[in-house]
């Protein structure tokens, strides 16, 4: 089969097409043929190593000279070929989404898939749609909903609201009946304004920090913030969630990254704030993907797809995302 392959860190020109053996589902497992494989930062992180001190902390992702698994992507949708011992949830045929998150290997015409991270596709998507979900959603789903504690009637700020994880958290906080405020660039007010948001605030003309306003629920997916101001926007007793960061776009990897503001936080809580709660990595489930397929098929998200790409061409789509700033979701067809 065609995969998507890396042997060594290093920029999108590492990837290569080649042909690799095809996997077959051991017990508990599906194996899906891909029809969509979503791009994500993590997919960025890992292809450059960056930062160094994942290559330390997270040896499960990271090698010293290359990524642990060699074919990258997370993020798929496509239908069932087979299906291995002790599986009767799923059949060949059946239409299906999932995050692979740290066994990777979706950027593949075949992927072979713990019967746990992989749900069937929510009805009236296309699988270019169904494969931005799993990993953007789920995140969005349980900062919110898990960590934030998001309820009606509240404010809610999002840093970083055009990204792939922004564009969901936006739909969600409004379908949790929350008032939200999406904080983008110039280019990118429009998007966030039709997926819901009452407020945008563009950061390229406005200090979200300095205008005043306070807000009960901060979530921030950028990273390019100090404790100090996150915390100056919260109300009496708001929260900040902070999920990750954003990337260097290019050059050499950083020491720390993301991982800086991450540790901080997390000493933070630990030492008794309790309005700091950084959300840890967050395992693929297929409880979750039944949820989100719910508000999926209620109308009450949508995923926002930049652009797509065709497998042969997915160097090009990492070097979009990672050079141009892609908003919302980029996507590689088979």
């Amino acid at each position: 089969m065609k995969a998507i392959v890396q042997q060594r860190y290093g920029s999108s020109e590492t990837l290569r097409l080649l042909d690799v053996d095809p996997p077959a589902p051991a017990e508990g497992e599906v194996l899906v043929r891909v029809r969509a494989a979503a791009v994500n930062a993590r997919d960025w992180h890992i292809m450059r190593g960056d930062p160094y001190l994942a290559r330390l902390m997270m040896p499960s992702m990271f090698g010293r000279h290359a990524p642990r698994r060699q074919i990258r992507g997370s993020d798929f949708a496509g239908v069932v070929e087979a299906v291995g011992a002790g599986v009767t949830r799923f059949a060949p045929g059946d239409e299906v989404y999932g995050d692979l998150r740290e066994d990777d290997g979706a950027f593949a015409e075949l992927v072979r898939v713990p019967v746990g991270f992989v749900g069937h596709k929510p009805a009236g998507l296309t699988f270019e749609q169904a494969a931005a979900v799993p990993l953007a959603g789920t995140t969005a789903l349980v900062a919110l909903r898990d960590y934030g504690r998001v309820r009606a009637g509240q404010h809610v700020l999002i840093n970083g609201a055009s990204g792939g994880v922004g564009t969901f958290a936006v739909q969600l906080a409004k379908a949790f009946g929350a008032t939200v405020t999406g904080v983008c660039s110039t280019r990118n007010a429009e998007l966030i304004a039709e997926l819901g948001a009452d407020h945008v605030v563009d950061y390229t003309r406005e200090d979200f920090t300095r205008t005043g306003e306070r807000y009960d629920v901060m979530l921030d997916l950028v990273g390019n913030r100090t404790l100090g101001e996150c915390q100056r926007v919260l109300a009496g007793d708001g929260t900040l969630v902070l999920a990750g960061g954003g990337m260097s776009g290019g050059g050499r990897p950083s020491l720390f990254g993301p991982m800086a503001l991450i540790t901080r936080a997390t000493l933070a809580a630990r030492l008794g704030n309790r309005r700091i709660r950084p959300l840890p990595n967050v395992p693929p489930s297929a409880e979750v993907l039944a949820t989100l397929r719910e508000y999926l098929e209620a109308g009450q998200i949508t995923p926002a797809v930049d652009r797509t790409y065709p497998l042969h061409r997915a160097a090009e789509a990492m070097r979009y995302l990672e050079i141009e700033h892609a908003r919302a979701k980029v996507v590689i067809t088979a």
